[in-house]
């Protein structure tokens, strides 16, 4: 039943997708990030003070390439949630466990399992399929945005799991990476400009940094207290949220060969991430 959390990571993530869409007339992608963090950041260090969690760390450099890497793809992400429908969006996105076994073999030297290479070669079909017949000309863009989030949300992956090896806190991680992505955002958007804050479109922001912060803290109890192999295979449930999201909201029709490629992400993504896990616990 611990597992069960990360079902409501899942139906927070889809949230957070929704309220991006929303607020596309309103924000940037720079701005929605921004207000993402800046919401996560303070979450995060409350949280960290609570429970007395020392932010001191010797390994910065990690963390530095992992906020990177992770605002990276949360950038795109957001750009590509605003042009696409929501679930081509997220599935685009959730390709990173795809790369992420990837990375493993060819960055961390992994043994070649050609199990591992089948899922990927099933996931990165479904990627074919779901761009090719089912985008318009004109959002090929960005759907190899939305690919190159998950990209980049692989490295960032590999790094999470890199200071994990250090002896890094999940907390610690996650204070860094909203700390780092509210600074580098925040910089950016003082050398360009703000869209204005108004009644109308307060409570997106407020939204937007309630549900993502949600989404984090339900994630990570669900890794901490459930089973990681049902934890990781829910997480697609996202994708699956997302679409009944877009259908209620914006009357979004995917036809059937958009639903065959969103599973063959889901079941390629699954199972590189099992398999990932089985080989490391070996």
């Amino acid at each position: 039943m611990r597992s069960l959390w990360m079902l409501v990571a899942a139906f927070m993530f889809a949230g957070m997708g929704v309220l991006v869409k929303l607020g596309a007339p309103h924000f940037s992608s720079v701005e929605m990030v921004f207000y993402r963090s800046v919401f996560g950041v303070w979450a995060t260090y409350l949280v960290v003070r609570y429970y007395g969690i020392s932010l001191v760390t010797a390994h910065w450099k990690v963390h530095c390439w992992r906020g990177l890497f992770g605002l990276g793809g949360m950038l795109l992400f957001f750009y590509c949630l605003t042009q696409l429908p929501l679930a081509t969006a997220v599935s685009l996105n959730y390709s990173w466990p795809l790369f992420l076994a990837l990375f493993s073999t060819l960055i961390l030297k992994e043994h070649l399992h050609w199990p591992l290479v089948a899922t990927i070669a099933i996931g990165f079909v479904g990627v074919i399929l779901l761009l090719r017949p089912t985008l318009d000309e004109e959002h090929w863009v960005a759907g190899v945005t939305g690919l190159a989030s998950g990209f980049f949300a692989a490295m960032a992956y590999l790094n999470v799991r890199h200071l994990g090896n250090l002896g890094e806190s999940e907390w610690r991680v996650v204070f860094y990476f909203t700390l780092i992505s509210t600074l580098t955002t925040g910089a950016w958007l003082l050398l360009t400009t703000f869209n204005p804050v108004t009644l109308d479109n307060v409570m997106l922001i407020i939204g937007l940094g309630v549900t993502a912060t949600l989404a984090q803290l339900a994630m990570t109890r669900a890794y901490r207290t459930g089973t990681t192999l049902v934890v990781s295979s829910l997480g697609y449930s996202t994708v699956l949220f997302a679409g009944v999201w877009g259908m209620l909201v914006w009357s979004e029709n995917y036809p059937p060969i958009a639903w065959v490629g969103m599973g063959l992400i889901i079941l390629g993504g699954s199972l590189s991430g099992i398999l990932s896990i089985k080989t490391t616990h070996k």
